[in-house]
């Protein structure tokens, strides 16, 4: 019997919700963003808090400054919740899938060109094809393993996949990188050096960890001045309208953020972007979750040539 089952042996209440809880608390480590990920009330965690307590007779969440951290057994019981919630979507799809009857949240962590090229049209699906799910976008960053491996999220869209031997991935589709302005600012840099002679716009993930592509530009020599760093792509049109700033970003992102921006060929060799849909082993096999990787390739994007459409 597992370590769950031994605290709890007969015990009704302990059900599969009482599971996504004590994961979603050990996770975000904060009683306010569980409430949140749940779609239940602060007081609603804190209840089902005192119950887990009362029914595995460990504390599970102890004060640490302003915030909370788990216990060891708390950790424990996490882990070995994450498996026994696997098992029972796994039991709950066994036969033939049916996706009108599938009831569950998806997760899906994207950044800002994933999420607004991709996801949109993967929801209008979903709510055709299977109306009982309800779609969840967390922002990628740079993923992690742990994103997959603790089963934060079903799915990463990202033209970096994580490494790992329990990490499957699969190229989507392949994008080019174009140069935005604001042509009412300024009119396009015909060469590298009114290129280089220009300020610039750039995105940072995290911090000591440019884009790939500024890396590479650096690598060759060519030198940029940043007046601008942003957290994400979704920041960049604020600044680049009404200003003669330039950006280098995925040619994407002028069907959507930057669509009323100007754009054109880097006056460099730039590396192709390729994108990748990227989830977990365990996932491999599952009906459900092969279906729903079926619809995020069902994109146009993503079919006939594998390449984003130009400008």
């Amino acid at each position: 019997m597992s370590k769950f089952d031994e605290s709890n042996a007969g015990n009704p209440r302990l059900d599969a919700h009482a599971l996504r809880l004590l994961v979603a608390v050990v996770d975000t480590g904060s009683i306010t963003r569980a409430a949140e990920q749940l779609g239940i009330t602060q007081s609603g965690v804190s209840h089902q808090l005192d119950k887990l307590r009362a029914i595995t007779g460990d504390p599970l969440f102890v004060k640490s400054g302003r915030g909370i951290v788990p216990t060891a057994r708390a950790l424990l019981l996490a882990d070995e919740a994450r498996d026994l919630l696997q098992r029972l979507q796994s039991f709950a799809h066994l036969g033939a899938f049916d996706p009108t009857r599938w009831q569950a949240t998806v997760t899906i962590a994207a950044n800002d060109l994933q999420r607004d090229v991709l996801l949109p049209p993967l929801l209008a699906r979903l709510r055709t094809q299977a109306p009982g799910v309800t779609l969840r976008v967390l922002p990628s960053n740079v993923p992690s393993l742990e994103m997959l491996r603790s089963g934060q999220c079903d799915l990463v869209i990202s033209p970096r996949p994580p490494e790992g031997s329990d990490i499957v991935q699969k190229r989507l589709f392949e994008d080019r990188y174009r140069v935005f302005f604001d042509p009412a600012q300024r009119s396009a840099p015909t060469s590298l050096a009114e290129f280089e002679a220009s300020e610039h716009i750039t995105v940072l993930y995290e911090a000591q960890r440019p884009l790939s592509l500024d890396s590479q530009l650096a690598a060759q020599g060519i030198r940029r001045r940043f007046a601008v760093t942003v957290p994400g792509f979704g920041g960049v049109p604020a600044f680049l309208r009404q200003s003669p700033l330039l950006v280098t970003a995925p040619s994407l992102l002028g069907q959507h953020l930057l669509r009323d921006l100007a754009s054109v060929e880097p006056p460099m060799p730039t590396p192709p972007l390729p994108m990748y849909l990227i989830w977990h082993l365990r996932n491999q096999h599952d009906e459900a979750q092969r279906w729903l990787r079926r619809m995020v390739e069902n994109n146009p994007l993503t079919d006939g040539q594998g390449r984003a459409p130009q400008p």
